[in-house]
């Protein structure tokens, strides 16, 4: 089979359920994956022969994308903040609006050593109350990653920040054992805890921590309808959906918890459901001394930080 016409006919048939662009980015995708070949290769080249047992193998891909699955389940890997990350379907996949919840937490503490350096620096004398005023975090800090899932959140602040602590929870076995395999992987040491979260009772197992991050289950479930057959097929329910009268659900737990496990001045980042990310800012502001919103790259209002 000529590669030329193997990749236009790919592309073709993932027409079907994607839109132009979708089925191209995707075709591309699979076609390096399987093959090792660039896009550049495959279409300036029109001699390229595809060998029977790789054409097979290609179409095995094209056969598990037409019923839906997700591309990074059938190649079974996702990129997240520039790290290439093992995923199963016993993890959700990683998405960019989570990544720029990473980054407003790598900013943040980026200027906490900035600005600890300058008052260092400015003035000898300054002490480590006039720090504390100044809501600095102290260096050697502690992240909590509730719900973790592959890993991708933990690991990407380890692999950016090697000095800091972090640990990451999740109540599936399953999908620590993913998590593990990609912190090897990265090189970064985390500690992983299998955890039910909302069993209270458990909490005095978690150490006191400067931060809390989470991207934790937030649809209800009576919207299960409204998701796109490749979500609501394929990514585990456990780490998408609350309860329709509880939506708010671990927003409150981490409210909760955070009331004698935060440091002072520490800080929570979560994700939002953009039809509650005012309550969830609204609910931390009981909570916490402060809560902000920011909007993604889709300019909806996905993520909250509370200040401690």
């Amino acid at each position: 089979m000529i590669a030329r016409e193997a990749h236009k006919d790919f592309i073709e048939q993932l027409r079907r359920i994607y839109s132009n662009n979708e089925a191209a980015v995707i075709t591309d995708w699979v076609f390096e994956w399987v093959t090792g070949w660039k896009r550049s290769a495959t279409l300036s080249n029109p001699g390229l022969i595809l060998e029977k047992p790789v054409y097979d193998q290609l179409q095995g891909k094209l056969s598990e994308l037409l019923k839906e699955k997700p591309v990074q389940y059938v190649l079974g890997e996702a990129w997240f903040y520039k790290l290439k990350l093992k995923v199963t379907e016993a993890v959700l996949i990683p998405r960019p609006e989570t990544e720029e919840l990473v980054e407003w937490l790598l900013h943040d503490i980026r200027q906490d050593d900035i600005n600890r350096h300058y008052l260092e620096n400015e003035d000898p004398a300054v002490t480590a109350t006039q720090l504390a005023h100044e809501n600095i975090l102290p260096h050697n800090i502690t992240v909590l990653d509730i719900g973790t899932g592959s890993g991708c959140i933990a690991i990407s602040i380890k692999k950016a920040l090697p000095h800091i602590n972090v640990i990451a929870i999740d109540y599936s076995e399953v999908a620590l054992d993913i998590a593990r395999q990609n912190a090897v992987t990265h090189g970064t040491a985390i500690d992983f805890m299998a955890f039910d979260f909302l069993d209270e009772s458990n909490w005095s197992l978690l150490p006191k921590v400067d931060i809390i991050v989470s991207n934790p289950p937030y649809i209800p479930e009576g919207d299960l309808e409204k998701l796109a057959n490749n979500v609501a097929l394929f990514e585990p329910h456990l780490a998408l959906f609350v309860p329709d009268i509880t939506p708010l659900l671990f927003y409150e737990k981490i409210g909760k918890f955070a009331d004698g496990h935060l440091s002072k001045n520490g800080r929570v980042y979560v994700e939002t459901h953009e039809d509650y990310t005012r309550q969830v800012d609204t609910l931390y502001r009981t909570y916490f001394t402060n809560a902000m919103t920011r909007k993604d790259i889709f300019n909806k209002s996905r993520m909250v930080k509370a200040i401690n």
